[in-house]
């Protein structure tokens, strides 16, 4: 684990260490923060660099249906479309995974067939996280068994926002232990923050920094089920926060914005940002991943676009 490193290893110690070093860190110059988030949305990117840009961004999606009324063949058709999302150009990559609530893991594992997309599902009382700890854990672990690939945990936004720094701590390490299989491998675990209850840049630099310590594997902003989701900024800060975490450890940690990406240029600005601020490392879907689903049409109406010189439209592609 990160905090047995000598870095860390008094950090996490008692709810006091773990206050001291989370204020410690570099307080967040919002001005300078989003004015580099804005300049380098800037970036101009051409011809066969936006061909490959495209066909990555699409490599790097969650494929998600998060909602009450899902049905199993509602997840069957997300599950074809993660495999081949434009029917006719089987050169299209396939989307990273697929992301489900815990009882549509198994649909969709049956569904996928072995196909090289990973099964995510949401778990931890999923979006609100209000709900008592044995149930959180049961719920991830019921998604682990079903043969999810990744799990999707939100944190309790009420303890953080309380100072209860350590109890956030310790919610993180419970679920990433539940995600350890039998045979003794496990799912990988993306740690959700909320980045739009969180309220300020510092909190975010802080919660990243928690979820890093208690093991997470990645680090994402928001379910999308809020006002204020993933923005170029935010995602900068998460950014910073896992290549200074690299550089200190050794240790690399994923990303995934999610929410409000629904453009073909929403996406590049934000791979321009992986490049710029994490470097080339992180510009492989094992460690960056969009949560989006309305963001594929427009990837494939784009694609389509370089392919054959003309804007297909959104009839052409599938409706989620």
């Amino acid at each position: 684990m990160p905090t047995t490193l000598p870095a860390f290893a008094d950090v996490t110690t008692s709810d006091s260490a773990l206050r001291r070093f989370l204020h410690g860190l570099p307080g967040v110059d919002a001005v300078g923060l989003e004015a580099r988030a804005a300049a380098l949305g800037t970036r101009s990117i051409k011809t066969t660099a936006k061909a490959y840009a495209i066909d990555l961004a699409i490599s790097m999606i969650d494929l998600t249906t998060l909602e009450g009324a899902d049905t199993p063949g509602k997840v069957r058709a997300l599950a074809a479309k993660a495999v081949h999302p434009d029917p006719l150009d089987r050169t299209t990559p396939m989307t990273a995974a697929v992301c489900v609530y815990p009882d549509m893991v198994a649909t969709a594992k049956a569904a996928l067939n072995g196909a090289d997309v990973k099964i995510a599902s949401v778990a931890t009382a999923f979006p609100a996280g209000r709900a008592a700890l044995p149930v959180k854990l049961a719920d991830t672990r019921d998604a682990v068994a079903a043969g999810a690939d990744e799990i999707d945990m939100v944190i309790d936004r009420g303890a953080f926002l309380a100072g209860h720094y350590l109890d956030t701590y310790e919610l993180i390490k419970a679920v990433k232990e539940e995600c350890v299989r039998e045979d003794g491998t496990a799912a990988r675990l993306k740690v959700i923050f909320e980045t739009g209850e969180l309220s300020t840049y510092d909190n975010i630099r802080r919660a990243s920094w928690i979820g890093m310590l208690a093991g997470a594997d990645f680090i994402k902003t928001s379910t999308g089920k809020v006002g204020v989701n993933a923005t170029p900024a935010n995602t900068l800060l998460m950014l910073e926060a896992v290549r200074d975490f690299k550089a200190q450890t050794g240790i690399q940690i994923g990303v995934k914005p999610a929410g409000g990406i629904r453009t073909t240029k929403d996406a590049i600005k934000f791979l321009v940002l992986v490049n710029e601020t994490a470097g080339e490392d992180w510009l492989t879907n094992h460690w960056f991943r969009f949560g989006a689903s309305s963001l594929l049409n427009d990837l494939l109406m784009q694609r389509q676009k370089l392919s054959t010189g003309r804007y297909s439209g959104p009839d052409y592609v599938t409706v989620d």
